[in-house]
């Protein structure tokens, strides 16, 4: 994604240095390297899910950088009547700071957050990477996972860092643990009594009645629920551990580079966009493919972009999960003394 205007000259530059035989960039790394990835967890108390990334931050002046931050939240909505899908339903929105694009128009700028949203909202939706744990009682009540990103500087390479950022929510994310509850009549010697005397039966057991806190039998039937947990407790999401990441190919007639700045952006005719998902056998899935830019790939060509990619998306893909077990490690450890402390 260009999104950044440079000169001819700069251009030309930038495309000469990347094509030398000893290539070099202009902070000093390798076609392949990325800058430094800064990635917090838990940064929106209100959420059920969140996280905050930046690529590119300056550790000397503490600012610049691509930073994103990324926050799901869960609400209960009814099957029926909020065409709801049993078993639960994703959505995902990006917005844009106007900070992070002063150059763009407000309608360019909305038609970069409609492009940006329907690719996250489409891949991250398919069904492939659908949780298990979204459903609360069968064909009545489900979770609605909304995941909003919110794009607060943009100095390349978003469309990785978008990624990378609802991966880090999504494996933030605690679902709610829920308890069915059911409603049953009083048993006792007037019928009609019976009929009209509704109520619930939780943790009373006799004759005629069922405990609320046995739900093995309860799960169709149910007529409502109950959250047993504090709000900020849960489980985690289902099959968090597969979560996406994407990987931008920056394509030169004869080389590609990964993590471009928005100059190298520019200077790029062509980009190609992979998202993979891996299995716990580390199986790869190609969730998506996008190419950007006025140029053209042979088949031959994307047979090797291909290959590659998937294996700097794996890296990747390796090396955030290190990092956000590390932040889990974190904050248990934090919520530990904080507990210590009370």
């Amino acid at each position: 994604m260009t999104t950044t205007s440079i000169s001819k000259a700069e251009r030309s530059y930038i495309q000469t240095s990347l094509h030398a035989k000893s290539p070099f960039r202009a902070d000093g790394r390798a076609l392949l390297d990325y800058r430094t990835v800064l990635l917090e967890t838990g940064v929106a108390p209100l959420a059920n899910g969140s996280a905050k990334l930046n690529i590119g931050k300056s550790l000397h002046e503490g600012g610049g950088g691509t930073e994103v931050l990324a926050a799901v939240k869960l609400e209960v909505e009814n099957v029926e009547q909020d065409n709801g899908v049993d078993g639960g339903r994703i959505t995902c929105s990006v917005t844009c700071s106007p900070a992070a694009y002063p150059h763009l128009s407000s309608n360019a700028l909305e038609d970069l957050q409609y492009d940006l949203t329907t690719l996250l909202h489409q891949t991250l939706s398919h069904p492939s990477l659908h949780p298990q744990n979204l459903g609360i009682l069968p064909n009545k009540k489900v979770w609605l996972l909304s995941l909003d990103l919110v794009i607060l500087s943009d100095s390349g390479n978003v469309y990785d860092a978008l990624f990378m950022a609802a991966r880090a929510a999504l494996w933030d994310t605690k679902v709610p643990r829920t308890r069915a509850l059911q409603y049953h009549a009083h048993r006792s010697v007037s019928s009609a009594v019976a009929t009209d005397d509704m109520d619930i039966d939780e943790g009373k057991v006799g004759e005629g009645t069922v405990s609320g806190f046995d739900t093995r039998k309860m799960a169709s039937a149910a007529a409502d629920f109950e959250l047993p947990d504090y709000w900020d407790e849960g489980e985690v999401l289902g099959m968090r551990d597969r979560w996406p990441v994407s990987v931008t190919m920056n394509i030169l007639p004869s080389v590609h580079f990964l993590d471009a700045t928005s100059a190298e952006e520019a200077s790029a005719p062509l980009q190609l966009l992979l998202v993979f998902s891996f299995s716990q056998d580390f199986q790869s899935n190609l969730q998506a493919v996008r190419l950007l830019g006025p140029g053209e790939i042979k088949l031959a060509q994307m047979k090797t972009l291909l290959s590659e990619g998937e294996k700097y998306a794996h890296e990747l893909f390796t090396a955030l999960e290190a990092k956000l077990r590390e932040e889990d490690v974190r904050r248990n450890v934090k919520a530990r003394d904080k507990f210590a402390v009370r």
